[in-house]
């Protein structure tokens, strides 16, 4: 999961794409880089650290030109905190690129292999977005038959890339005195918008991971990339587009719309918020359902992804809705923090209990999901310590048992704590006194309800089904190596049940 943003204007664009990267901050907060042109020549910054902090006035200054391309990242496929991994990557050969990505791609070894063997192009950094620039370069290259560059070579390149590159990917790219390329991988996995805005000297363009930055920059949303297509925006501002994947099927990523994204976002044609408050109204049916006399006083959201869904289950129960918890807005999310022992230290300094809610009452917190449990164990030791008699939780998501290989850190089974353990299990090790989850179909007519024409969801972390069909369980265990450590969320045992959330009737 990374954050991306290309702009072509008729005026400096150095402050949107500023702009743009602190609305999608929430992405990634590993690194940040913004890449502009002028007369040809590009200029780029970027570093290590949240875009505050990696960006200055006179860095800014220098980044002079009506056109470029921003970048957040969130570390995956590469080493976390690795300041040569900052995107925008940049290649000078054939035509002069800069690319930035979301994403990750599932054959890069082999992609290496080939640039290195028959390409002849060097790969210096072990980032997946490096390989894909070098394929696409390649595929230019080729597309242009030499140097002479135009619109259906820039497509034909594309469908080049979508041959040989698996995986998810959401792409721009600057090539040099020619225009601003985005294009999205044949299954849609990760996230990508685009937008205009009409200014007296014509028409602004305006691509990005999500529709938040559209709203914020002043941009009208026109609609999503589709999966496999690419848009082409020269400097001029003249705008083309083209489906370049021989085959496509349109599979979302369902942990954006759980997590990952903002909720006053649109993607795919879903809002993000309204999906959230669906899968609270499953989640409080299926409490209902197998719990029918569940002995709950108030429910209490872990924030922030969580308050739509449990705003809506304290609506359905008839239960009060309380606000629980205090958030510390400078501490990044602990889900992308890269290391357990830092995302464990970090959970209390996020969030502090008010404890007037909690004290003497039994509780049902929200969660949007549960992945390693270091964090909901914390929680609902805070939530005791608060004073609660009894500590219930619910999460909007499915368990999350198998590894995500498209762009979200959490690559090795060893992490999950729902990867060898049924939910009574989960129970006990985060210590609550209870547990509901989502099931799969339930989130998944959750989201369809407010956009019934997704017909498919990639929901590999759930199922194991990864809908790009090239991954095996050798693939698997190569990723669990080149990681090298576990991270797994199973450090110890809580308390036991008392009610038993997961499918009994309450006694």
């Amino acid at each position: 999961m990374c954050g991306i943003i290309g702009v072509v204007a008729k005026s400096p664009v150095n402050q949107l794409l500023y702009d743009g990267l602190q609305v999608l901050q929430h992405r990634g907060q590993d690194a940040a880089g913004i890449a502009t042109s002028e007369g040809g020549r590009f200029l780029m910054h970027k570093g290590p650290g949240l875009v505050r902090d990696v960006f200055r006035t006179r860095n800014m200054r220098n980044l002079v030109g009506n056109w470029g391309i921003g970048h957040v990242r969130y570390p995956t496929a590469g080493s976390a905190c690795n300041p040569a991994e900052a995107q925008p990557f940049y290649v000078n050969s054939p035509f002069g690129l800069l690319l930035a990505h979301n994403g990750n791609l599932t054959n890069s070894e082999e992609l290496k292999r080939e640039m290195f063997l028959s390409d002849l192009r060097h790969i210096n950094t072990n980032s997946d977005s490096e390989v894909l620039l070098n394929v696409l370069a390649h595929e230019l290259q080729a597309a242009a038959k030499g140097f002479k560059l135009d619109e259906d070579a820039v497509f034909r390149a594309v469908a080049g890339v979508h041959r040989r590159c698996r995986g998810a990917y959401a792409v721009v790219v600057m090539i040099a005195g020619f225009g601003l390329l985005a294009f999205r991988d044949p299954f849609g996995i990760r996230p990508l918008v685009v937008g205009r805005h009409d200014v007296d000297g014509g028409q602004e363009w305006l691509v990005a991971s999500e529709s938040v930055a559209m709203d914020v920059l002043g941009f009208k949303t026109l609609r999503d990339v589709a999966p496999g297509e690419a848009i082409l925006i020269d400097t001029q501002g003249n705008f083309r587009s083209r489906q370049c994947a021989e085959k496509t099927v349109e599979a979302p990523c369902m942990f954006e719309f759980v997590y990952l994204a903002r909720p006053d976002s649109v993607i795919d044609g879903v809002s993000v918020y309204e999906s959230r408050v669906k899968m609270g109204e499953f989640l409080a049916d299926k409490l209902k359902r197998v719990v029918p006399h569940a002995d709950i006083d108030v429910v209490i959201p872990i924030p922030d992804s969580s308050r739509p869904a449990a705003m809506e289950m304290a609506h359905r129960l008839n239960l009060p809705y309380r606000e629980g918890f205090v958030k510390n807005r400078y501490i990044g999310r602990t889900f992308i923090m890269p290391g357990q022992a830092t995302r464990r230290k970090s959970v209390r300094q996020k969030l502090n209990t008010i404890p007037q809610e909690f004290k003497g009452k039994k509780v049902l917190l929200v969660d949007d999901s549960i992945v390693r449990g270091t964090t909901s164990r914390e929680i609902v030791t805070m939530a005791r310590d608060a004073g609660a008699v009894k500590v219930y939780l619910a999460s909007a998501a499915p368990p999350v048992r198998y590894a995500n290989v498209y762009g979200i850190d959490m690559p090795t089974r060893t992490e999950l704590i729902a990867a060898d353990r049924n939910e009574e299990e989960i129970c006990r090790v985060i210590g609550a006194d209870g547990l509901i989850y989502q099931d799969i179909a339930d989130l998944k007519a959750a989201v369809r309800a407010v956009n019934p024409a997704i017909k498919f969801f990639e929901t590999s972390c759930f199922d194991g089904s990864y809908v790009t069909g090239d991954i095996t369980p050798e693939y698997l265990n190569g990723v669990e190596n080149q990681r090298g450590e576990n991270k797994s969320g199973d450090d110890g045992e809580g308390g036991q049940l008392d009610l038993n959330l997961v499918g009994t009737q309450d006694n």
